[in-house]
């Protein structure tokens, strides 16, 4: 006999969840791949689609080049007039017909510098191109960095889920057995039961979290066809002081950086550097050090220098519109072959002539022209000073954050994780030995995970804190 059931709505959650990360674990799976952060940015530049866009563009840019540097073509004009349908072109060979046939050459000769400037124009245009395909290297390895923590946090949240759904089917085991000897009410059991339930729920939801990080880090680093067993190798990266974090990324090419240590078999964190985060605040010095580095990061800054590029030309398009004010003119040189016959003795044999030919501005003389240029002008230096406000706004903002998310991170490192596993661990032995009922025992649970998941944000945020200023202070030449 065929039973039918319905689900509660809670319960298709679940199975929708367990559905879910089954199927995502049950894709074909590439062989694991562990990458570094060094790795994972090495394949970004070298795979990134919007990497490869932008370098187009600049290469683009680089043919815009030749384009405005070449010269004029001459025109060659082959022309016959003078055909008289009534006395006929005479007799003999094709020369000596009665036709004024003229061969000519006209060159336009450009005046007031404008191919120099034209040249000008696009090679600033050019040089913004490349700057921008640099601030999009940029932007993809902060990607890369952002994507790269995201899947080191959604490994440290499946790992605290499978750990805390573990630990509840052990409190599951342990409270039956109260339950057979009269310890436990069978209410109790059901709510351990409930909670575990929804520990494996979340740990399921962390499975699909985790393979949507690895999808997102596999797409920005082009490699999409090893989403399915993507890793990180690396630690959270340790502690230290803004400031030390701002002059390591502002170290000369070439010189070793900071980089995150590789992860040992326990997954242990980075370690925490010394607490002297304020340090730099004590030194009166430390304002003047600090806007120094900063001025020296925007120096740096490819898309400051993009739009400083964008003003020279500009300026260049500017004296362009000026220049069209200096007419061009073009020079013709004809040769002119009309021969005498019976029928027609007007012919004047070979002739030669000179043409020359000005523009005459006299409705005209490019206001509008001059006009545009002068307001593109004003726009690429609005647009500049606003780019570098932007930018100092965005280091500053880095620097803030890495000391804040530093600051966070040891209190829930040091402090609040600590004090909520020693409560948890004492109430787990509390409870296994009958001395803690099972609601207190929920609740130390539940604040330790809340504890667990908030130092991994803290951690989280940090390393992505670090990152981003990383990426605001592109590497030196």
């Amino acid at each position: 006999m065929a039973h039918h059931f319905q689900c509660k709505p809670a319960a298709r959650a679940l199975l929708s969840v367990l559905l879910a990360a089954a199927l995502a674990s049950a894709l074909p799976a590439a062989h694991a791949e562990a990458l570094d952060l060094r790795q994972a940015a090495a394949l970004a530049l070298a795979h990134n689609a919007d990497l490869r866009l932008a370098t187009l563009d600049a290469a683009s840019a680089d043919a815009a080049v030749t384009i405005a540097g070449a010269a004029p073509n001459p025109t060659l004009t082959l022309q016959s007039f003078n055909i008289n349908p009534n006395a006929g072109v005479g007799a003999g060979s094709l020369r000596n017909k009665t036709v004024d046939s003229a061969i000519r050459v006209d060159q336009l000769i450009e005046r007031g510098g404008k191919r120099q400037l034209r040249v000008a124009n696009a090679g600033s245009l050019a040089t913004a191109s490349a700057q921008d395909a640099l601030d999009m290297r940029r932007q993809v390895l902060l990607q890369v960095g952002q994507a790269y923590y995201d899947l080191l946090a959604a490994e440290g949240r499946l790992a605290i889920m499978e750990d805390s759904a573990r630990l509840f089917d052990q409190t599951v085991e342990a409270a039956r057995k109260r339950l057979k000897a009269g310890d436990l009410a069978p209410a109790d059991v059901a709510r351990v039961q409930v909670d575990a339930l929804r520990a494996h729920n979340d740990a399921a939801q962390a499975g699909s979290d985790r393979y949507a990080a690895r999808q997102a880090l596999a797409m920005l680093i082009g490699q999409p066809e090893l989403a399915a067993g993507l890793e990180v190798a690396d630690a959270w990266p340790a502690v230290r002081p803004a400031s030390q974090w701002l002059a390591d990324a502002l170290a000369p090419a070439g010189q070793a950086k900071s980089w995150p240590a590789a992860r040992d078999g326990s997954g242990a964190v980075g370690a925490m550097a010394p607490n002297n985060a304020d340090a730099a605040a004590a030194n009166p010095n430390a304002a003047s050090a600090t806007d120094d580095a900063l001025q020296a990061a925007l120096a740096r800054r490819p898309d400051v220098a993009a739009a400083q590029a964008r003003v020279a030309a500009a300026e260049a398009g500017r004296k362009l519109a000026l220049a069209s004010r200096s007419a061009d003119v073009t020079v013709g040189v004809q040769a002119e072959h009309y021969p005498t016959s019976a029928a027609n003795p007007q012919g004047s044999g070979n002739s030669f002539g000179i043409a020359l030919q000005i523009p005459l501005q006299v409705r005209y003389a490019y206001q509008g022209e001059l006009r545009a240029a002068d307001i593109a002008l004003d726009s690429a230096q609005q647009r500049l000073q606003q780019v570098r406000q932007r930018a100092r706004a965005e280091l500053e903002l880095s620097l803030e954050q890495v000391r804040t998310a530093g600051q966070k991170l040891r209190r829930d490192d040091e402090e609040l994780l600590r004090a909520a596993g020693k409560s948890a661990d004492a109430a787990e032995f509390a409870f296994q030995r009958g001395a803690l009922g099972i609601m207190d025992l929920l609740d130390v649970r539940r604040t330790y995970r809340s504890a667990q998941l908030d130092a991994l944000a803290a951690r989280a945020d940090y390393a992505k804190s670090v990152a981003a200023l990383q990426a605001a202070v592109p590497e030196g030449k």
